[in-house]
């Protein structure tokens, strides 16, 4: 089956994750090793009081990744969020090819670049390239030219 990618936002208990943070998200880790996912990246999101309480909690933890994995897998990462108490709930979004970088550009802090401007980019570049070669190409032929000048 293909290997897809998708965001997945699971609520965390603030408790167990004040508590314990790297256990908290060892936890989730776990899931994610089990199901055979490859994490592009990870943050915390937003911890807070929540909208109506979830399983008698009203604070929660938002934690957004970004992962590849088969398709096949949705139901066991599903089962297997069900099954851990720290994970209160969890939300798993297919995302189009397209938008996979920039989003996980932003996930990781850094600033993400539109596919025009990117290519607009790499034009820029390769035409300053090539304006330099053709310079220092023009710069050694006037030279020697020169240099013969001075010679003769």
């Amino acid at each position: 089956m293909a290997v897809n990618t998708y965001e997945v936002m699971f609520l965390i208990d603030s408790n167990k994750y004040a508590g314990d943070p790297d256990g908290s998200l060892g936890e989730i880790n776990k899931i994610l090793e089990r199901v055979g996912a490859e994490t592009l990246a990870a943050r915390p999101w937003q911890d807070g009081k929540l909208a109506y309480p979830v399983e008698g909690r009203r604070k929660g933890l938002h934690y957004l990744t970004y992962l590849k994995m088969e398709g096949k897998n949705l139901d066991e990462l599903t089962r297997l969020c069900k099954l851990n108490d720290i994970v209160l709930r969890h939300l798993t979004i297919k995302l189009d090819a397209a938008l996979v970088e920039p989003m996980v550009a932003v996930a990781n802090g850094e600033s993400p670049t539109a596919p025009a401007e990117k290519a607009a980019t790499e034009e820029k570049a390769a035409t300053e390239e090539k304006a330099a070669t053709e310079e220092s190409a023009s710069e050694e032929s006037t030279g020697e030219a020169s240099e013969e000048v001075t010679t003769a």
